[in-house]
């Protein structure tokens, strides 16, 4: 069977599952991601222990005991969402995070959200911006605006875990061409393969081309700023250990926790290699039956 055949054999598999008639909403969601090879782990909020992942690694998602995401019913792919009001996350501890804590070199994180377009937001995976001056991995984000990520699907990954060099936060994330829809859902992703971070939006990635990045004029080596392209971006220096927990709807800044998504998540989904742009559109296929806030 050919390449071309094997992944519409893959689309095949993940509608029909999802879509039959009488099949429960959430296993079939599952069988389509596991469809797909490496998968760690997947949280869809459907069943009664629902911050617990399905998938290989089992790893359970708690609060710091104050603010927690409101679980709510919602025609989504597990029929129940996450709401995060801006102020609340989770979080799994680093010495739980098993194979949340990427080995292989490469990773891919796809999530399904209704952001509120309010302010920047992280949506999972291990990223600390502040203790022991930096502990940054992998990290899934909506609207990076500092360095031309306003409002797009950013893709972060760090090998060191500080800031990149001569300038004061990490640059180092791809950013979508396309802008990510005011509450609606959509489904976000990213993937790295060693040497290139790829951002999507609904399954689709658009290349950006060469452009000037804000905020890096005048710094040592750059007196003109630093010219990139956003998507692909390239970073060959792969993914470091360096002991971040894992965490969903916000990060570590500064000395406090920030970057606080706000809105509703649905899905989140964790593989331990790049995805193919054809496997990214697939499974991004599975749409909310739900549209508007």
């Amino acid at each position: 069977m050919g390449r071309q055949s094997g992944y519409n054999k893959l689309v095949i598999i993940c509608v029909v599952l999802f879509f039959c008639i009488g099949c429960d909403q959430s296993s079939q969601f599952g069988k389509c991601l596991e469809s797909v090879p490496n998968l760690i782990a997947y949280w869809d909020f459907a069943a009664d222990d629902y911050l617990t992942s399905r998938g290989v690694e089992r790893a359970t998602l708690r609060n710091t005991g104050s603010a927690m995401p409101e679980l709510i019913d919602d025609g989504s792919v597990g029929g129940r969402v996450l709401r995060f009001d801006g102020d609340d996350y989770l979080y799994i501890p680093y010495a739980e995070t098993g194979a949340l804590n990427v080995q292989s070199g490469s990773v891919t994180v796809v999530a399904w959200v209704r952001w509120t377009a309010e302010q920047t937001g992280f949506v999972a995976g291990m990223w600390n911006e502040y203790e022991d001056g930096g502990k940054r991995q992998y990290g899934l984000f909506v609207s990076l605006p500092h360095y031309n990520g306003a409002n797009q699907v950013c893709g972060h990954i760090s090998r060191t875990g500080k800031p990149t060099p001569p300038f004061p936060f990490s640059i180092d994330y791809s950013a979508s061409r396309q802008l990510v829809p005011k509450d609606e859902w959509c489904v976000v992703a990213f993937t790295y393969d060693g040497e290139y971070i790829r951002s999507y939006l609904d399954g689709r990635f658009e290349e950006r081309e060469e452009e000037l990045i804000n905020h890096t004029k005048g710094f040592e080596g750059y007196p003109d700023g630093l010219r990139q392209v956003k998507n692909p971006y390239y970073f060959p220096d792969g993914i470091g250990d360096n002991g971040s927990d894992f965490t969903v709807g916000a990060v570590f800044v500064a000395n406090r926790i920030g970057n606080y998504f706000k809105g509703d998540i649905a899905a989140i989904a964790v593989y331990d290699r790049a995805l193919g742009a054809e496997e990214i559109e697939k499974i991004s296929s599975i749409k909310m039956k739900s549209e508007s806030r």
